[in-house]
């Protein structure tokens, strides 16, 4: 499908560019990816699996990345600071990004979704549900966490010795397949190929926005603690993460799950931070099962704001 653009979405009026796959009359699933990840991050054969499943897929640039608004004037963000409680570098926070995203539904005519996050996109789609539960039928997290920062924490000597990402195209896409790799997922092939197209359409596309993805970052730290208010939330749920995730460690799978009361877990070893072609049959039958199941039960009733 063409990418197409939102103009005027959610209380700060930005702009998000996003693709849509599949009939629009069956159940429509968003996908919000993670920290300065485009929404090209979402694989394509994975868009296409749960397509099949009889789905209506939905991915989109966040703020702050691929074609989206990015928001340049900010402070310089400090995570150093943020970590240490000081959060004056901070532009905005995960709410803010939960309500880009209930912007979107509303200029797509969506009145509830199945919500699908990765990574801080699943902290994203966590606050969404806590914020606007009338907006979503089921959630999915994926290799995220709670926000308690005992647990999931990133092991960033993986990739600390790859250093900043050049300016330049070339060195930007190697750099990129070097971290892809890095952080992936040991019991599973590195599509090597792959990895460089989507680096290379992620350069193609604005990718070389590192501050953006520390806006993200400092806005994630400075959210807080979910782990009490995801204990009151009444909602299908499904946890997937690796057991060999480097970016988010497994605890931060299974604290989500063990604070959302009937959530389904599943952790697979060999998994890292990142979507082996090989598991996207299992994450498409695993949503689909949850989202027929959701319905089953009946959705959200309640209007768009």
């Amino acid at each position: 499908m063409a990418e197409e653009t939102a103009t005027g979405v959610g209380p700060d009026r930005i702009t998000t560019v996003y693709e849509r796959f599949g009939d629009p009359g069956d159940p429509p699933v968003l996908l919000v990816m993670g920290g300065g990840a485009q929404m090209i991050n979402w694989p394509d054969g994975f868009c296409a699996e749960l397509v099949e499943r009889g789905l209506h897929v939905i991915r989109f640039d966040n703020r702050d990345s691929g074609r989206s608004t990015h928001f340049t004037d900010g402070p310089e963000p400090n995570v150093a600071a943020a970590l240490a409680g000081d959060f004056s570098s901070v532009s905005y926070t995960l709410s803010d990004m939960a309500a880009d995203t209930i912007g979107l539904l509303d200029a797509l005519g969506l009145r509830s979704v199945h919500l699908v996050g990765a990574s801080l996109g699943g902290m994203v789609a966590q606050t969404i549900a806590l914020e606007h539960r009338d907006r979503v039928r089921s959630l999915t997290s994926m290799m995220s966490t709670t926000g308690n920062p005992d647990v999931g924490r990133a092991n960033f000597a993986a990739i600390g010795p790859l250093g900043e990402p050049p300016a330049d195209r070339d060195g930007y896409i190697a750099w990129q397949v070097r971290a892809l790799r890095a952080v992936g997922s040991p019991g599973f092939r590195f599509d090597e190929r792959a990895a460089t197209e989507r680096a290379t359409r992620a350069y193609d596309r604005g990718g070389r926005d590192n501050t953006g993805m520390l806006r993200q970052a400092v806005a994630s730290i400075a959210s807080g603690d979910r782990t009490d208010r995801l204990r009151s939330l009444d909602i299908p749920a499904l946890v997937i993460h690796g057991a060999a995730d480097l970016m988010c460690d497994v605890s931060g799978g299974r604290a989500t799950a063990a604070a959302i009361t009937g959530a389904e877990l599943l952790v697979v070893d060999g998994m890292g931070h990142g979507f082996p072609g090989e598991l996207w049959p299992l994450f498409a039958q695993r949503i689909g099962d949850l989202v027929e199941r959701a319905d089953r039960s009946g959705p959200a009733t309640s209007p768009p704001r």
